[in-house]
């Protein structure tokens, strides 16, 4: 009974739920919340993936993983699970059903561990462009330490971060054509998604999908994901600068980005492929449309009652808990 639940778990989590999520309104309300419950559907579907077929695998062997492997280990090192297994007529298909598990968990690790090293040293060369090319703060921008100007005319913003300390990178032209308090609140929005470590949330995204592309809600939730960071960034920025401000920096910088993705020089060059590079209203990957941003920013939504996003966390730490609790105890 247990391995057909986590099979509809499995299904349900890899198609029906992350459409659904990515349909709801109410996430533009509670980003925070929705990010949770995005967290939840990803770890418990990539369990009951692994888990549904290592537990059929394992079913002669006991009820329930925590029964299962023991018995299975030590079927293993005295050789008797042959003779445990010698009259099973599914005895191939548990052997694959074992072998793809234990290689899809392998995969999946595998590839969050390339994706992170692959991420960590693209940001480094990216870093060592940037200190290159960037010039002197000067005294627009805060905190100087942090802070790098690229010459380039066209607007651009985007956090770079880094094991060793991150970066906030402008560009002459950004800080040129906006005003103080406008550079401040886009300034305030990429040091958001530093504070927050939204780099990391994308990543175990970005290595998920990587991992399982043939599963195309894989896709939704990256794209969903890098919308809630922004709209995270947004609310984080409007905690101490003026709407305004930072709905004009988002307009200058829109205008700007058919000429920042159309050059080849100082821009794309320092910002690079793989830098994590992030205008204020867009992604690299072009994943949050700047009418998303928009809709939010002039015509907010009051936020989710606290009981409902309470109730939403809750559902989503029993959804965490639930594949655990298939494979364990039942």
């Amino acid at each position: 009974m247990s391995v057909l639940l986590l099979a509809a778990l499995a299904v349900a989590l890899a198609w029906p739920v992350p459409v659904l999520l990515d349909r709801a309104r109410w996430v533009r309300r509670a980003p925070g919340t929705a990010m949770v419950l995005w967290q939840s559907v990803a770890l418990a579907g990539g369990l009951s993936l692994i888990g549904t077929p290592l537990a059929w695998g394992l079913g002669p062997f006991g009820d329930h993983l925590g029964e299962s492997l023991p018995a299975f280990a030590s079927a293993l090192s005295d050789g008797s699970w042959v003779d445990r297994l010698g009259d099973d007529p599914w005895l191939p298909a548990r052997i694959a059903a074992v072998t793809g598990a234990v290689l899809l968990a392998g995969h999946l690790v595998l590839t969050l561990a390339v994706t992170a090293w692959r991420t960590v040293a693209h940001r480094r060369r990216h870093r060592q462009m940037v200190e290159l090319l960037a010039a002197p703060p000067g005294e627009r921008p805060t905190d100087p330490a942090h802070t790098r100007v690229l010459p380039h005319d066209v607007p651009l913003a985007y956090c770079l971060p880094g094991l060793s300390g991150s970066l906030t990178v402008l560009s002459q032209g950004l800080i040129d054509q906006l005003s103080e308090r406008e550079v401040s609140a886009v300034v305030a929005h990429e040091r958001a998604h530093l504070r927050q470590r939204h780099d990391l949330l994308r990543l175990a995204f970005e290595a998920w999908h990587r991992a399982v592309a043939w599963l195309p809600t894989t896709a939704t939730a990256r794209r969903a994901v890098a919308q809630l960071t922004e709209m995270l960034a947004d609310d984080a920025a409007l905690k101490a600068h003026d709407r305004a401000d930072l709905v004009r920096a988002i307009v200058l910088t829109g205008e700007a980005e058919g000429a920042a993705r159309g050059a080849d020089g100082a821009a794309r060059g320092a910002a690079g492929a793989d830098g994590d590079r992030r205008m204020p209203n867009v992604q690299q990957d072009g994943s949050v449309p700047l009418t998303l941003r928009f809709y939010r920013l002039l015509d907010p939504a009051r936020p989710l009652p606290l009981p409902v996003r309470l109730a939403v966390i809750v559902t989503a730490l029993a959804l965490m808990a639930l594949p655990m609790v298939l494979l364990v105890l039942v």
